[in-house]
């Protein structure tokens, strides 16, 4: 349990920043989670809108410290050659 003043704001803060950080990381879920869908549709246009919304909020994710960078590197990696393969025809 937190005795000083200090370690007592510092426990206030955390408890604000994981509220904060669970709040932004659900988003990004949400608007991956989109993305995923579209695929899932085989709608190629729908998929390519959701992963244009989705590269910026995964991107945000990367600044404030939620989500390590190289792991979003391969997210959207991933994703985008997902749509891409969805845009072109199997031949």
């Amino acid at each position: 349990m937190a005795n000083t003043a200090q370690s007592k704001k510092r426990a206030r803060q955390s408890e604000s920043r994981f509220a904060i950080n669970k709040a932004r990381r659900s988003r990004i879920r949400t608007f991956v989670r989109k993305v995923e869908e579209a695929i899932a549709s085989g709608n190629a246009e729908a998929a390519l809108a959701a992963l244009r919304a989705a590269q910026p909020e995964l991107d945000r994710g990367v600044t404030k410290g939620i989500l390590h960078a190289n792991t979003v590197s391969r997210k959207v990696s991933r994703l985008a050659a997902r749509v891409k393969a969805l845009a072109t025809p199997a031949s």
